[in-house]
């Protein structure tokens, strides 16, 4: 399992919601990522919605899955 230092950061869209907290994400044009709410989000009782941009960490050994770690909300910034 990779470590959190060689975690890719990347911002996206949310653009599809499926079934057990799972979410389509729109990196760029091109790129889709499926993710899942890390386990802070889900504690927080965060809800997420199509149209919220969100902050994912990909592994570098599976591009194609990630983990929501932050909601971008308009004004705040991430940590």
């Amino acid at each position: 399992m990779a470590k959190e230092k060689d975690e890719i950061l990347v911002v996206g869209e949310v653009v599809e919601v499926f079934p057990s907290a799972t979410f389509k994400i729109q990196i760029d044009e091109q790129h889709h990522v499926m993710a899942v709410p890390a386990g802070r989000l889900r504690m927080s009782n965060i809800r997420l919605v199509a149209g919220d941009k969100v902050r994912v960490a990909l592994s570098p050994y599976d591009l194609t899955r990630g983990r929501i770690t932050w909601r971008l909300n308009e004004g705040r910034h991430p940590r």
